[in-house]
């Protein structure tokens, strides 16, 4: 009696502690999730005080219809592989190169992890200065390519524009995954490798064949939550179309939301988009869980 007395207690104090954070969840992400996905069926404009008109799927076969929203797509994929692929590898070479290094590697790390801790916001204002004609973009560039003056265009052409945004985003967060990698590193028996020192293998043999293998769950963790992270950029294309970039190039779907909604006051579409944006983010997170599932490793 007294063991069910106590078993009960503490499903009491355990319903109290989580309910707060059940009813954050709901205000702040669910119902926001739902009402996306109900308004991608009507029509509804932002300032009108007028309730959302049922108009089925023509929201979505507008979408899909317009050369916009493929550019966003278009936009989107370019900025996200530009910037993954760097991120993923970039990361897991820096985190190998602070694992056998390990005088000052403390600091290095706080190094790297420092831009993690900025906001987006700030990250952007600061290499919107550095992209100015008169940057240090534009001077460490000329120095590499031994010119003088020259001006890249980093904020105006639309290529560079895309490289741009990459930089920022593989700036701000290289040293965030980088942590990551480390924390999988440190999982590994150090065992391993000097048993592989003895059998004469070298640095680069134990990084493929060993460190590579064993870092798969940390990999497949690191690589989804980038792709994630690049999928969800706003603030820096945000604001360096503010600054008067051109937007075609740079046009990713969150900024699309963002116009069609804020400037155009068309929610419904706007909801269309991101009810995409949302699924094709949960189909990487099912891939994510199951990938992680099948790739455990023992040591």
């Amino acid at each position: 009696m007294a063991q069910r007395s106590l078993e009960k207690k503490i499903v009491v104090w355990a319903w109290l502690f989580v309910t707060p954070a059940l009813l954050f969840f709901t205000l702040f992400s669910f119902y926001p999730i739902v009402n996306a996905f109900y308004l991608s069926f009507c029509n509804k404009n932002m300032i009108s005080l007028k309730p959302p008109v049922f108009v089925g799927f023509a929201n979505y076969v507008k979408i899909f219809a317009s050369p916009d929203f493929w550019n966003s797509v278009r936009a989107t994929i370019v900025f996200t592989l530009g910037t993954f692929i760097p991120l993923v590898i970039g990361s897991l070479v820096l985190a190998a190169f602070l694992t056998f290094r390990p005088a000052g590697s403390r600091v290095l790390q706080l190094i790297y992890y420092s831009p993690a801790v900025l906001s987006s916001v700030v990250a952007a204002l600061i290499w919107k200065l550095i992209f100015e004609p008169r940057g240090i973009a534009n001077q460490l560039a000329n120095v590499i390519i031994m010119s003088s003056g020259v001006d890249f265009k980093w904020l105006s052409n639309g290529v560079m524009l895309q490289i741009s945004t990459m930089i920022v985003y593989f700036w701000k967060y290289i040293g965030y995954f980088t942590v990551l990698f480390l924390t999988g590193l440190g999982k590994i028996p150090r065992g391993i490798y000097e048993a592989a020192l003895i059998d004469g293998a070298s640095r680069g043999q134990t990084f493929f064949r060993i460190t590579v293998p064993l870092l798969k769950p940390t990999t497949v963790l690191v690589s989804i939550m980038a792709m994630l992270q690049c999928l969800k950029t706003f603030s820096t294309q945000y604001l360096f179309t503010q600054a008067g970039s051109p937007l075609a190039p740079i046009n990713v779907i969150t900024l699309n939301i963002y116009n069609t909604a804020m400037r155009n006051y068309n929610v419904g579409r706007a909801s269309v988009m991101s009810v995409l944006l949302f699924l094709f983010m949960l189909i990487l997170t099912i891939i994510q869980l199951r990938f992680s599932r099948s790739e455990d490793v023992s040591y």
